[in-house]
C-alpha cells in the first residue's frame, strides 16, 4: 500500500513540475506588449493597435543615445512615458531606434501631427504623438 502511494505522490509531482515547466515556457516565448517590432509594417501595426493610422511610406529612422542621466527636458518626458507605462530611465546610456510617422489623420482634423515609437530590440519602450505647428501640442501614444 505505501509503494502505490509513493507511486501517485511522484506521479502528482510530476504532472505539477510539469505544469510549472509549460508555464514558464509560455511565459518566456510570448511576446510582451509593443514586442517584435521589427518592420515597418509591425510597427504601422501596433500604433494602428493604439488607434493611430499612420502613413507608413513616411518612415523616418534615426538612433538615439538616451544619456546616463537625464536631463529637466527628458525627464518631463519621462513623466508622460510613465502615464503610459513605459520608463526611460530603464535605457539610461542605451542607444534607441527611434521611428517617426506623419498620421494618416487626427480626430480634430489637425494636420501635419506626427507619431513617435521608440524601440529598443524590437520592443516598445516610449511614443508620442505631437503636432508639429508652432505652439502645437503633444501626448502619449496609448
Amino acid at each position: 500500500m505505501k509503494g502505490r502511494e509513493l507511486t501517485r505522490s511522484r506521479a502528482i509531482f510530476i504532472l505539477i513540475a510539469c505544469a510549472a515547466l509549460l508555464a514558464l515556457i509560455v511565459l518566456l516565448c510570448s511576446e510582451p506588449e509593443g514586442g517584435g517590432l521589427d518592420s515597418t509594417e509591425k510597427r504601422a501595426a501596433y500604433l494602428a493597435s493604439l488607434g493611430w493610422e499612420v502613413d507608413a511610406s513616411s518612415e523616418e529612422h534615426r538612433a538615439v543615445l538616451i544619456p546616463e542621466e537625464l536631463d529637466s527636458v527628458l525627464r518631463q518626458y519621462n513623466a508622460l512615458q510613465k502615464q503610459q507605462g513605459f520608463d526611460l530611465e530603464r535605457y539610461c546610456g542605451r542607444e534607441l531606434d527611434c521611428w517617426c510617422y506623419e498620421l494618416a489623420s487626427y480626430p480634430s482634423g489637425e494636420e501635419n501631427v506626427t507619431a513617435v515609437l521608440y524601440t529598443c530590440k524590437g520592443r516598445a519602450v516610449a511614443g508620442d504623438i505631437h503636432s508639429n505647428a508652432l505652439g502645437g501640442f503633444m501626448h502619449g501614444i496609448k
